[in-house]
């Protein structure tokens, strides 16, 4: 019974952390990053500032951010589904403490689970409070891809198996392959993260060239300093072109790179699925999720990054995550104590 709730809770909370993510790419993409320039409120309230009177004190307090009820509101609404999504992870924790000593029940990677949802809310307070520092905003992205990828194992691993692949050495030998797309697609997320936080999506506005060149001036030391310093207000970005261009053409490279490696990993998992009708399901749809997160990219690029197809990108991103967890585990027999 345990099991079976906690699997339940499971499927939902990855679901709400879709959710989450995609909230979050749609309030940074409309620059609503600092919508509500404190943290965890909105101008010192727990929603946002509506009459007129709530509005003058919040101007009051805050007279380098004035009201701007839409962008708060985005804000606002990111922060309502956190929150609720950090309860249910603190409530799987719980159910996986109360049956812990079922040899079946994931104990510990709840447990952590926790902890990155309390770090993962730090960065967002950081976001605010170091006005969207480059570095935090990619961190916080990261935590929540990490969330979402972490919660989504939690599901499979605690759902009934659905057929693991076999002990065949093609499958074994598939194996690290899986796991180096994974680690590539997440390298891959934090070029991406990188390049948003640092508003460098448009320095780049033709394809495949950029700004009519193979291989324009670049400054890439400049364009990936990591920390710089306090009190600097970064919204709109504060790099030159060079630094930001830099950026932009790592993240082609990179999403070069991960096309032929997930692409191999999708085309081989098709090939040896044979040996598992899942594991050639899989590697469909991670094929067909790589091209369309593929098309999606260069349609940022063409069509001077709309905001649908800004957001999608995002959200396709993280499907592309969840489907290559979901072939590492068909790939790894169940675990008894996780």
């Amino acid at each position: 019974m345990h099991a079976s709730v906690f699997a339940r809770l499971s499927w939902f909370a990855t679901a709400l952390a879709l959710v989450v993510v995609v909230l979050g790419a749609y309030v940074r993409l409309s620059d609503a990053g600092l919508g509500c320039p404190d943290w965890p409120g909105c101008y010192g309230q727990i929603d946002v500032p509506r009459s007129a009177a709530e509005v003058a004190r919040a101007e009051q307090a805050y007279p380098e951010r004035p009201v701007e009820p839409a962008k708060a509101w985005k804000e606002m609404v990111h922060r309502y589904f956190a929150g609720t999504l950090g309860l249910i992870i603190a409530a799987l924790a719980f159910l996986a403490w109360r049956n812990r000593d079922d040899p079946r029940q994931l104990f510990v990677l709840p447990a952590l689970l926790v902890l990155l949802v309390v770090f993962q809310a730090a960065l967002g307070m950081w976001t605010v409070t170091l006005l969207l520092k480059p570095v935090v905003v990619m961190a916080h992205l990261l935590g929540g891809m990490s969330i979402l990828a972490i919660l989504w194992w939690l599901w499979l691993r605690s759902a009934p198996s659905s057929g693991q692949a076999s002990a065949r050495s093609e499958l074994r030998r598939l194996r690290p392959w899986a796991l180096l797309a994974l680690v590539v697609l997440m390298l891959q997320i934090s070029l991406g993260g990188w390049t948003s936080a640092n508003y460098a999506a448009l320095h780049c506005p033709d394809f495949p060239t950029c700004q009519g060149r193979w291989w324009p001036p670049m400054d890439v030391s400049e364009g990936f300093t990591l920390w710089r310093g306090l009190g600097v207000d970064y919204e709109g970005g504060v790099l030159g072109n060079d630094a930001r261009v830099a950026i932009h053409v790592m993240h082609r490279i990179g999403a070069l790179i991960t096309l032929v490696v997930l692409g191999w990993v999708a085309l081989r998992s098709m090939a040896v699925g044979r040996y598992s009708p899942r594991l050639r399901t899989i590697g469909l749809v991670l094929l067909i999720v790589l091209v369309t997160q593929v098309s999606l990219g260069i349609g940022n690029v063409v069509l001077s990054l709309p905001l649908p197809v800004a957001v999608a990108h995002n959200g396709v991103g993280a499907l592309l995550l969840l489907t290559l967890v979901t072939l590492n585990h068909a790939l790894n027999p169940k675990a008894e104590v996780t």
